[in-house]
């Protein structure tokens, strides 16, 4: 989900909005010789020059063929002073959005919805009003950001309420797929199916919807059914409505405003049924590379989905590096090595995971702070040294 105080999923292509800076005490690390020595120093160092730049507080997982690192910077609670954890839990975003694509691709090997299918077939008179036509949209454009479809969290009256002060008042506040869908039909699209690239939210809202007419049940429970179980993801939970995220868990935090003086807010407690297929779910670190190892590996898809899966547009010619495929985003790096994933912003919340193609090098962070800090870097960090 990405909008206003919310930092994009696509590095490089749609800027933050607010910029700002915290003064938070950092933890305690190893000596700069003795991170050196380590194959994780640099990114190590990428969290706490975060922390430096005012992020509260950051935390990284990564795994390679040598094993295991994690690593902290920074505070998980300003309140208390208490440091991140490695094993906190935090919102992860649009990166919801790989998993609802997964599930849909599933669908699809299974014979129940084709990627070709409009999405007037499964949801009729939906995608209606200002030049939105669902029976030329198809699920495929929806999964790929090519239908067009204005994105919900643009609407003027959505961010007032959502992204500025307002949200202190309507942070509990319930919303449904079809009120989403319906801000999205207020506006015209942004283009004509398939003619160009635009990210928005909208499209898995309806992606979402669409799991549940097949199926007939909440596209929650087909994400818990098909991939947390089999995986054992114990950490990861699609809350639904619930404000809370389960223990253990750092604080999350945003100044709800583009003034680098704003007051800090406490954003922990939100109905994520703002952002619900687009952006809901909870995570840590360990489980996200579980997920992106096991999606590259093709352990979640046949071929044909795995081939469908990461088949990429181009989502700027000027950025010839970033490609999206159904849910999953290519990254050309500056050392030219290549990582497939996404990333993901909501309030107080910054994650990104990506990992190379044959699944050999993954890494999973967090920033629990939305208006400073370059999750990028720390890509950069830890894939190019």
């Amino acid at each position: 989900m990405t909008t206003g105080t919310v930092r994009t999923a696509l590095a490089a292509v749609v800027a933050a909005l607010a910029t700002g800076a915290l003064a938070a005490p950092a933890a305690a690390h190893p000596t700069a010789a003795e991170a050196g020595s380590d194959r994780h120093g640099a990114t190590q160092r990428a969290l706490e020059q975060a922390v430096r730049d005012g992020v509260p507080g950051a935390v990284a997982g990564a795994r390679d063929r040598a094993g295991s690192w994690s690593g902290t910077a920074g505070a998980g609670d300003l309140g208390t002073g208490r440091e991140r954890k490695t094993r906190d839990r935090y919102r992860v975003g649009s990166i919801t959005k790989t998993f609802v694509a997964t599930v849909v691709l599933q669908l699809e090997a299974e014979g129940r919805l084709d990627l070709d299918d409009t999405v007037e077939r499964w949801l009729p008179g939906t995608v209606r009003g200002n030049g939105h036509d669902g029976r030329h949209i198809t699920l495929r454009q929806l999964l790929n950001h090519t239908s067009g479809i204005y994105s919900y969290t643009s609407d003027p009256g959505f961010q007032t309420k959502i992204f500025g002060e307002g949200f202190l008042r309507h942070r509990y506040d319930t919303w449904t797929p079809g009120q989403l869908v319906g801000l999205a039909m207020r506006h015209q699209p942004y283009f004509a199916p398939g003619t160009g690239w635009q990210y928005s939210n909208t499209n898995y809202t309806l992606a979402g919807m669409i799991i549940e007419r097949v199926t007939g049940r909440e596209y929650e429970a087909e994400i818990e059914h098909r991939i947390l179980r089999p995986l054992q993801l114990h950490a990861t939970s699609v809350p639904r409505t619930s404000p809370r995220i389960p223990a253990p868990a750092s604080r999350a935090y945003s100044t709800l405003s583009d003034d680098p003086a704003a007051m800090i807010h406490d954003v922990t407690a939100l109905n994520p049924s703002l952002a619900g297929a687009a952006g809901g779910m909870i995570s840590d670190s360990k489980d996200l590379q579980k997920f992106y190892r096991a999606l590259l590996q093709g352990r979640l898809l046949p071929p044909e989905q795995q081939n469908a899966l990461t088949t990429t547009v181009p989502i700027d010619p000027r950025q010839p590096r970033y490609r999206y495929g159904l849910g999953l985003q290519s990254t050309g790096l500056n050392c030219g090595k290549e990582v497939w994933g996404h990333g993901g912003g909501i309030h107080g919340s910054q994650s990104e995971a990506f990992v190379t193609r044959d699944a050999s090098h993954s890494l999973a962070l967090n920033f629990n702070g939305d208006w400073t800090g370059d999750t990028a870097t720390v890509i950069e960090a830890e894939f190019c040294g």
